[in-house]
C-alpha cells in the first residue's frame, strides 16, 4: 500500500515533512501515527491506512512534500506470513532479572527511562506492552513524588545552553533555528499585505455594560439550555460584523487582480493565538448561526488549534476577520489584513473610562475598536459607518437578534 501526502487546496503548494514516528521495517496498524507534514496553515498527522510493514521511507524529515506525494509503502503481505520477522517479545536484561517487553514498549520505556523491570506486564505471558508503560508514565506525572525517582532529573542550566553558541567568555549566548513554514508564511503574508494593500485604520469605542449585563442575567440559564455553552463576547461580535456586513458589501469582498470578488456568505475568521503562530479558523456560514452554535465552534477550533489538530479546510476561506487582543491586555492595536479580504476589526481589553452620558460624567467598562481595511476598494466613510454600525449593536445587542 502507497501512503502519499494529502491533496492539498490551491492555496497551499507545499509542505515539509518534519518528523517520521516509524522506520523502515517497523509493523504498523491501522491508523497509527506515521509522520508529521507541517504546511502554511497547519499539521497534518500521516497514518497508516492498513496493517503491515514499513517497506520503503521515500521522503525524508526536511524534505518538501507536495500534494499528493509518495511518502512510504506499507507490505501488508508481511502480516501472518513466514517469511516476515514476526513481532516477537523483546528480552530486556535489568538486574539480571529477565523482561519481555513488546518493540513499542521497549521504546517507549527507552524515551523516559523507565526500567521495565519496575513495570508489571498484562500481555501474553506477562509480557509489558506499550499500553503498560503508558499508564505507568500517567501515573508518575499525576504523582511529583514518584516523577522524582522515575523521570530523568531535569537538564542543568549549563545543558540547557549547550545549542547555544558563545560570543564573548560564555557570557553572551544565542541561538540559531530555522523558521517554521508557518511562521515563514506569516512573515510573508503581512510583508506582502503592507506592500501590496493601501491599508487604513479607523478607531472607535464601544460601551460593553449593555452586554456584560446581559451575560449576566441569562448566563445561568443560556448554559442550561445549551448543554454547558458559556455566553461568552466574541458570538456578540460575529453576529454584529455579519450584520454590519450586510449593509456595507465591500466590506464582506475580496480582490482578485484587477476583479472585485463580492461575497454572497459570511465566513468569519476568528484569530487563535497557538505556540507556533497565529491561525485563523473559519466559523462559516455564521448568518445561519445562532449565539450558542457559534461559541461553540470557536471553542472547538480553539482546543483544535492548541492541539495542532486544526484542519487545512477549517482554515481556508473566509471574508472577514476578527482579532481579539484584549485576551493578553492589548488596549489599542492595528490589525493587519489578512488577504485577500479587505477589512479586519480589532477587539482589545475592557476597560473602565470615564464618559460622559446626558452631561453627567459616569464610569462604564469600555473597549477600544479597531478596523483595517483596504482603501483601493473600502472609502473611508464607508469604513467608518461600518465601525460605528458594529458599535451601535454591541451597545445595543437586541439590534443584532432583531437585525436592525
Amino acid at each position: 500500500m502507497e501512503i502519499r501526502a494529502p491533496t492539498f487546496p490551491e492555496s497551499i503548494s507545499e509542505g515539509e515533512l518534519t518528523k517520521w514516528y516509524k522506520h523502515e521495517g517497523d509493523f504498523v496498524e491501522r491508523d497509527d501515527l506515521l509522520a508529521d507534514v507541517e504546511t502554511e496553515k497547519t499539521t497534518i498527522e500521516i497514518v497508516a491506512q492498513a496493517d503491515g510493514r514499513i517497506e520503503q521511507i521515500y521522503k525524508h524529515e526536511g524534505d518538501t512534500v507536495e500534494s499528493e506525494e509518495l511518502l512510504c509503502s506499507i507490505d501488508e503481505s508481511s502480516i501472518g506470513t513466514s517469511d516476515a520477522p514476526p513481532i516477537e517479545p523483546v528480552s530486556v536484561a535489568r538486574d539480571a532479572e529477565e523482561v519481555a517487553a513488546s518493540p513499542a514498549a521497549r521504546k517507549l520505556a527507552s524515551e523516559h527511562d523507565l526500567d521495565l523491570s519496575n513495570i508489571n506486564g498484562t500481555g501474553r505471558s506477562g509480557m509489558v506492552t506499550k499500553g503498560d508503560v503508558a499508564k505507568l508514565l500517567d501515573e508518575i506525572r499525576a504523582t511529583p513524588s514518584v516523577q522524582e525517582d522515575a523521570v530523568v532529573e531535569a537538564p542543568s542550566v549549563e545543558e540547557d545552553l549547550s545549542p547555544l553558541t558563545p560570543l564573548d567568555n560564555n557570557t553572551r549566548v544565542e541561538r540559531r533555528v530555522p523558521m517554521t513554514r508557518l511562521r515563514a508564511t506569516i512573515a510573508k503574508r503581512l510583508v506582502e499585505v503592507q506592500q501590496t494593500a493601501a491599508m487604513l485604520t479607523t478607531f472607535n469605542e464601544a460601551n460593553m455594560d449593555p452586554i456584560m449585563r446581559m451575560r449576566r442575567q441569562y448566563q445561568d440559564e443560556f448554559v442550561a439550555r445549551h448543554n454547558g455553552t458559556r455566553l461568552g463576547f466574541m458570538s456578540f461580535f460575529v453576529r454584529a460584523s455579519v450584520e454590519a456586513l450586510k449593509r456595507f458589501p465591500a466590506v464582506n469582498a475580496s480582490l482578485d487582480g484587477d476583479d472585485v470578488v463580492y461575497h454572497g456568505y459570511y465566513d468569519i475568521g476568528v484569530a487563535v493565538s497557538t505556540e507556533r503562530g497565529l491561525v485563523v479558523p473559519i466559523v462559516r456560514d455564521a448568518d445561519a448561526l445562532g449565539l450558542h452554535q457559534i461559541e461553540d465552534q470557536i471553542v472547538e477550533y480553539s482546543e483544535k488549534a492548541r492541539d495542532n489538530k486544526l484542519s487545512i479546510d477549517e482554515m481556508t476561506g473566509g471574508t472577514f476577520t476578527i482579532s481579539n487582543g484584549g485576551v493578553f491586555g492589548s488596549l489599542m492595536s492595528t490589525p493587519i489584513l489578512n488577504p485577500p479580504q479587505t477589512a479586519i476589526l480589532g477587539m482589545h481589553k475592557i476597560q473602565e473610562r470615564p464618559v460622559v452620558e446626558d452631561g453627567e460624567i459616569v464610569v462604564r467598562p469600555m473597549m477600544y475598536l479597531a478596523l483595517s481595511y483596504d482603501h483601493r476598494l473600502i472609502d473611508g466613510q464607508e469604513a467608518v459607518q461600518f465601525l460605528v454600525t458594529i458599535k451601535g449593536m454591541i451597545e445595543d445587542p437586541a439590534r443584532i437578534l432583531l437585525e436592525l
